[in-house]
């Protein structure tokens, strides 16, 4: 009976052991259980990939003592506790820092395309119009339906060739002389050069007396300074100055004439033709003239 009742005090003294035991081994499975999770995000296709704790269960020299197998135990459990609750931190940290990397990464990414979208952009847009400098070639007569609807000339540049030719009505208003220099000023507007300096020649051999022939002469100095021939727009130019100076376009062949003169490297007799301008017109001058004429002895460097 002593025997029976010493034996359940020794049971009862080592059930708490054991218990605590399981429940320590219970968190021990928890925490590798996490562990495999985080090595599976931390080391994706890592082919079962697995950081095994490091711990050594400590060796003794002498068996256990009647009382010692669950402390051993206990000892070992918390060994591996600790070890695996130091490299789930050490997991952890590393994948907050890759999380940071990767929106860093992401960031530099995003602020790339915004800006090589912007320069795709202004490419895309091509650089601005810039309008020209000269006096707009404008036809001034009463009738309406014979005005051209755009106004090309500030499209106009020199050189440049005509990509597609388009095709130019000729008007029909019952004024001839007015008819004919609005087509040749059509098909300048329309860039074909060649037929627009036919047809403004054509102009001025058939109505020397009209007004519309110092418009077409100076007209036809334009075009040939647009298509990229300054020698043959200054002569043109300067015989509608000496051959007609009350015309009304007496003062702008002067001023074109400068800037073929300045474009033929004779920056010298450019200054002449302004000084020329300034002295005959000069009274007359609008003020947008008279900004033009600075412009053009600027460019030439007259003194």
């Amino acid at each position: 009976m002593r025997k029976s009742i010493l034996i359940g005090v020794c049971l009862a003294a080592l059930l708490p052991a054991t218990a605590q035991a399981q429940n320590v081994e219970g968190r021990v499975g928890k925490l590798e259980s996490e562990m495999r999770a985080v090595q599976r995000k931390v080391f994706p296709g890592g082919a079962g990939q697995m950081l095994q704790p490091q711990v050594t269960a400590p060796q003794s020299e002498q068996g256990p003592g009647p009382g010692s197998p669950a402390t051993s135990a206990l000892a070992d459990v918390n060994q591996r506790v600790t070890s695996l609750e130091q490299q789930m931190t050490s997991l952890t940290e590393q994948i907050e820092q890759n999380q940071n990397r990767t929106r860093q990464l992401q960031d530099a990414f995003d602020n790339y395309r915004r800006s090589n979208d912007a320069r795709l952009k202004t490419l895309e847009a091509g650089p601005a119009p810039i309008a020209t400098g000269g006096p707009i070639e404008s036809d001034d007569s009463s009738s309406g339906p014979s005005r051209p609807t755009t106004r090309p000339e500030g499209s106009a540049r020199p050189g440049t060739a005509t990509p597609a030719k388009v095709s130019v009505e000729k008007p029909s208003t019952g004024d001839a002389a007015e008819d004919e220099y609005m087509y040749g000023y059509r098909l300048w507007a329309a860039k074909q050069y060649p037929q627009a300096e036919a047809q403004l020649k054509k102009v001025v051999a058939d109505y020397p007396k009209s007004k519309r022939a110092s418009y077409a002469q100076n007209l036809l100095g334009r075009s040939y300074l647009d298509e990229g021939k300054p020698s043959l727009a200054s002569m043109a130019f300067y015989d509608n100055y000496k051959k007609m100076p009350e015309g009304e376009r007496a003062p702008d062949s002067l001023l074109y004439l400068g800037q073929a003169l300045t474009k033929l490297n004779k920056p010298a007799d450019a200054c002449k033709v302004y000084d020329e301008l300034n002295d005959v017109y000069g009274a007359k001058m609008a003020t947008a003239m008279k900004g033009q004429v600075a412009a053009g002895r600027s460019a030439a460097k007259c003194k």
